[in-house]
């Protein structure tokens, strides 16, 4: 155990860049930390961390060990993971790093059921604002699973399941084009328009689409959160141009309404579930079962189920 909590206290005071902050965290005395460091420090024969600044920086030689403890500590936690499950137990911890909106739909309602079935298992979720961050944490081992739109490839990084979601109007439902099958752009057009900043990947998607039937794509309201939109349209008489996924929820409850756009109907973003390619969480297996389970059946009004492919990262 001692080896253990070493561990833990070195990662800690990389984190918080300070052994007093650390002990806070840990809620162990600051000499215990100092202690167990100066230790070990003596028996390498190296210093680990520069302390000539305001905030405790690891050496090289420190950079190097940090790398090997949190690879324990992941590995660790994977092994007991599977203990667990092979004991019948299911207890231990799935981690998923996500994309806004996604937050808000597909994952509440998945991980919802998921706990209900594995009352032992801690979910833990992480909200990114990019695709390439998500990747990262994938990669790293961060967490098990990530989930998001457009992937970039990587070579660590393997696609459980993917699907095409069309862009399409998203307004409430009780705007007057709420009951429209099918809705072109000139339509959507004298109604309050809010739109995704230039920041976003789904951009330039609509200023090609104006542009091309010559409107001017002008929004009230322009943002790069895809809650601000939903919200936006739900109070009042606006429209926002998103997928079915971003607004499954919504539409279920009844709160929103998702119409296909003609001139957007070759515009679509593949929302992708990835996880490590030398991955072995058994039990983010079974949450991800279950993800891929709900993507199917978010797959309506302009998604579909495709083979594992890879696009332009970015959202």
């Amino acid at each position: 155990m001692l080896h253990a909590r070493l561990l833990t206290y070195l990662d800690e005071v990389v984190r918080q860049g300070s052994i007093r902050k650390a002990a806070e965290r840990l809620n162990v005395a600051a000499s215990a930390i100092s202690r167990q460091i100066l230790a070990l420090e003596q028996d390498m024969g190296v210093r680990l961390f520069d302390r000539s600044g305001r905030r405790l920086v690891p050496s090289a030689a420190g950079e190097l060990l940090i790398r090997h403890v949190r690879e324990t500590m992941r590995g660790m936690a994977r092994t007991q993971s599977l203990i667990e499950d092979l004991k019948g137990l299911r207890r231990g911890v799935v981690s998923v790093a996500l994309m806004s909106g996604l937050a808000a739909n597909i994952l509440p309602r998945t991980a919802i059921s998921f706990r209900e079935r594995n009352p032992r298992v801690e979910l833990k979720l992480h909200l990114m604002t990019t695709g390439e961050q998500i990747l990262d944490a994938v990669e790293r081992n961060d967490v098990d699973l990530g989930i998001g739109f457009d992937f970039s490839k990587r070579a660590n990084v393997r696609v459980l399941h993917s699907a095409q979601g069309r862009l399409g109007a998203v307004m409430n439902t009780q705007h007057p084009l709420a009951h429209e099958n099918e809705l072109s752009l000139k339509d959507c057009a004298p109604y309050p328009l809010i739109l995704a900043d230039e920041t976003t990947a789904i951009r330039p998607y609509i200023v090609e689409a104006f542009t091309g039937i010559d409107l001017d794509c002008r929004g009230i309201v322009e943002t790069n959160a895809i809650e601000m939109m939903r919200h936006v349209v739900m109070c009042g008489n606006g429209i926002c141009f998103l997928t079915p996924f971003d607004v499954e929820t919504d539409c279920r409850d009844g709160r929103l309404a998702y119409i296909p756009i003609r001139e957007l109907q070759q515009h679509t973003q593949t929302l992708m579930l990835v996880e490590n390619s030398k991955k072995n969480n058994v039990l983010s297996d079974i949450f991800a079962e279950q993800l891929k389970a709900a993507i199917i059946e978010a797959s309506y009004g302009g998604a579909r189920a495709v083979s594992p492919g890879l696009s332009d990262p970015g959202r």
